[in-house]
């Protein structure tokens, strides 16, 4: 259960810390808005969305839609193709989710189609580029929301995408990391009020 992947990548934020940083924040995935748009942004057209599950749309150790964001998730299946939704987790769809049991049965509960990989976030990302390549969806136009900084916001950043950051979820973490998290932004943001990197849009 182990992330290696996170942490090896987090040292990228010893000499560049904005990668952990959202473009977008919301309190909780009811907040969303759809369709999707990136505040502050006109010419980026969000084509594909990456989902993370726990503390997201999910409570933890989850594998359905937690009640209250029942409505947003079916505005948002409504509103996207299906193949142009992709929950990527931590832990459906990886090498813990032995025979892909559980990535199976959130299909089942959800109707999104669960990524299968080996490498956990942030260092998927190649396996993501590769999904929404076969609909011709570039990096700039996919946004990953998720709850964590250090995983989903700093993935987005290093795939040219968009984050959205759920800052609560369905309930506020106590675990030591997402307390950090929380600290590091607060400090980013007192002491560094530019905006975090913006990737390249499609037209550039």
């Amino acid at each position: 259960m182990f992330n290696v992947s996170a942490t090896l990548n987090v040292s990228r934020l010893l000499y560049n810390p904005s990668l952990c940083l959202p473009h977008s924040i919301i309190k909780s995935f009811d907040q969303l808005s759809i369709p999707i748009s990136i505040p502050n942004n006109s010419t980026s057209q969000i084509k594909g969305v990456v989902l993370d599950k726990d503390n997201c749309f999910a409570k933890d150790h989850d594998d359905k839609v937690w009640p209250a964001y029942q409505d947003t998730w079916n505005k948002l299946k409504e509103t996207y193709p299906k193949e142009h939704l992709l929950i990527v987790s931590n832990s459906a769809g990886t090498n813990d989710d032995i025979d892909h049991v559980q990535a199976l049965k959130l299909e089942t509960d959800t109707g999104v189609t669960v990524l299968r990989h080996s490498t956990k976030k942030p260092g998927c990302l190649p396996e993501i580029k590769e999904y929404f390549a076969q609909f011709d969806i570039k990096p700039s136009e996919i946004v990953i929301i998720g709850d964590r900084l250090f995983t989903d916001m700093m993935m987005a950043n290093m795939m040219g995408s968009w984050g959205i950051w759920v800052c609560e979820g369905v309930e506020l973490s106590q675990k030591v990391f997402p307390k950090l998290e929380r600290q590091v932004y607060e400090r980013l943001v007192g002491t560094r009020p530019e905006n975090p990197w913006v990737p390249p849009t499609p037209n550039e």
